[in-house]
C-alpha cells in the first residue's frame, strides 16, 4: 500500500508546480512585447496601456496557479468528513445513477470552477484509492450536466474507513485542456493531500451514498481543502 506524498499541508511554495514553467514563459514573452512596445511606439501612453495589460494578464495567470497553504480544521477523527476538492460553486446536487464503477443510485455533488479560482484539486475523503482511470472526451462547458458524462476527464475511487467507495471525477471544461491526477491505485490519502490539477476552467464531480449528510446547497461558495460539504453515515458503529 501506498502512501501519498503529495500532502498540501507540508507544501511551502505559494505557487503550483504545474505553473511555474507557464508563468515563466509568460513572463519572458510580456517583457520582451512590453520593451519592443515602448521602444516602437511614439507615442508613449498607447506603449504604457499595452504595457499595463500585459501585466494585468500575467497577474490573472498567476493568480489561477496560486497554491494557498491550508490545513482541514474540522473533526475527522472516524473518516466521516467529506472536504470539498476544489474552490468554486455547487452547480449539481442530486440523486443519479453512477455508472461507470459504482453501478447504483448515488448523490452527485458537484463543484463548478471559474479561470478565477484555485485550480488545485485536494481530495475529499480519508482512504485508499481502488480505482483510477482517465477518458478522452469533448470540451463543452463544464457547468452543463452532460460534462461528467462526455467531457474528458478522470474518475477516482477512494474506499474510506467506514466501508464507503466514493468516486471522485475532474472534468476539463471548454478551456481546460489538461488534467493532471496525482494520486494512483493503492494510496492512502487523506484531506490534506493533493489529488490534482484542472488548467483554466472546470468542474469535479463527488459521488456520494444515498444517506449521506449533505452540508451545502446549490450555489453555495467551496474552498478547497477546508469547507466541510458532507458527512458520511458511519455504519461500523451501527
Amino acid at each position: 500500500m501506498r502512501v501519498n506524498r503529495l500532502s498540501a499541508a507540508r507544501m511551502k511554495v505559494k505557487i503550483h508546480h504545474e505553473g511555474e514553467n507557464i508563468l515563466l514563459i509568460l513572463f519572458l514573452i510580456i517583457g520582451a512585447t512590453g520593451a519592443m512596445a515602448y521602444r516602437f511606439f511614439d507615442y508613449k501612453p498607447v506603449a504604457w496601456c499595452l504595457i499595463a495589460l500585459m501585466a494585468i494578464l500575467f497577474l490573472l495567470v498567476l493568480n489561477f496557479f496560486r497554491l494557498p497553504r491550508r490545513h482541514f480544521k474540522g473533526d475527522n477523527s472516524d473518516g466521516t468528513a467529506v472536504v470539498s476538492s476544489v474552490d468554486g460553486t455547487v452547480v449539481a446536487l442530486e440523486e443519479v445513477y453512477e455508472d461507470e464503477y459504482l453501478h447504483r443510485n448515488v448523490i452527485q455533488l458537484s463543484v463548478f470552477m471559474t479561470v478565477f479560482n484555485v485550480h488545485a484539486n485536494w481530495v475529499p475523503v480519508k482512504g485508499e484509492v481502488t480505482y483510477y482511470k482517465h477518458h478522452s472526451g469533448r470540451f463543452l462547458a463544464a457547468n452543463l450536466p452532460k460534462s461528467s458524462s462526455d467531457n474528458e476527464r478522470s474518475s477516482i475511487v477512494i474506499r474510506t474507513s467506514t466501508g464507503e467507495e466514493i468516486l471522485v471525477r475532474q472534468i476539463a471544461g471548454a478551456v481546460a485542456r489538461r488534467i493532471v491526477t496525482y494520486v494512483e491505485k493503492g494510496e492512502t490519502v487523506d484531506v490534506n493531500d493533493f489529488i490534482g490539477f484542472i488548467k483554466f476552467g472546470s468542474r469535479v464531480d463527488i459521488f456520494l451514498p444515498l444517506d449521506t449528510e449533505i452540508k451545502v446547497k446549490l450555489g453555495d461558495r467551496t474552498w478547497g481543502g477546508e469547507t466541510l460539504v458532507a458527512r458520511l453515515k458511519n455504519h461500523q458503529k451501527a
